[in-house]
């Protein structure tokens, strides 16, 4: 049996190797090798943390070899009200609910949604691509429409465009556009870089207002575009750097 493609000289965990493979994700892949359903070169495997070259070692579940799964890279318009994560221990509904009955290796959210937001969530089994565009240092600009219960204005969009300071932590925005009003509210197009726990909400709330909806436009320059509610479909090839701002 040939060895696995290498993704690098660093060795990694046993967990994070099968996560990495797109088997499944690392608190699974934890499970899988405590209950001693994992070998390591024909050996069992019953430490999570075992450190092993991904370029060499052969890993078997339940008798099957392991090979590294084709890449997938989705994007999903996520409803409101769903969890982003794989598993919800109240047992309420989550994004994995929009990929029930497609033919798909694991896939992790690229980042989180929180349960009132919507709009664009990526998800891939590229664990690299996805580090890249969660790093802060990349610098990708998400970008949200948010509806406020108010009708803004210059001064709070000021505010809304200097950010705020929660206790020590600094929220900040790169942009804040009115984009229409009725009477009582408007929607405003906010662009951040950062994704801090309820950034948006937080830097509204310090403005004097309340989010209504908010909703994920766009990650870099991928747009979620016309994307009907709860529907997935494929990142097209030139696609896959867009969220990166590759054109």
């Amino acid at each position: 049996m040939p060895p696995f493609p290498g993704t690098g000289p660093a060795p990694v965990s046993l967990a994070r190797a099968l996560s990495k493979l797109g088997y499944c994700s690392r608190t699974e892949a934890e499970r899988l090798i405590l209950d001693g359903r994992v070998r390591v070169d024909g050996r069992p495997a019953r430490n999570p943390s075992l450190r092993l070259d991904m370029g060499r070692a052969r890993i078997a579940v339940d008798g099957e070899a392991i090979a590294a799964e084709q890449r997938v890279y989705l994007m999903l318009n996520k409803p409101r009200g769903m969890m982003t994560t794989r598993h919800d221990p109240e047992g309420r509904e989550t994004v994995y609910a929009c990929l029930e009955g497609l033919d798909l290796p694991f896939l992790s959210p690229v980042g989180r949604l929180d349960k009132a937001s919507e709009g664009l969530l990526l998800m891939s089994n590229d664990t690299r691509w996805a580090q890249t565009i969660l790093d802060p240092a990349s610098g990708v600009e998400k970008t949200y429409h948010v509806q406020i219960d108010t009708v803004p204005d210059e001064a709070m969009l000021a505010r809304l465009r200097a950010g705020a300071t929660d206790g020590e932590e600094r929220l900040t925005t790169r942009a804040a556009t009115l984009l229409r009003h009725g009477r009582r509210n408007a929607w405003v197009e906010m662009v951040i870089d950062e994704g801090r726990n309820r950034q948006i909400r937080r830097i509204v709330e310090a403005a004097g207002a309340k989010v209504q909806r908010l909703v994920r436009v766009g990650i870099g320059a991928l747009p979620l575009g016309d994307l009907p509610k709860g529907a997935v479909r494929s990142l097209r090839p030139e696609e896959i750097g867009l969220p990166l701002g590759n054109l």
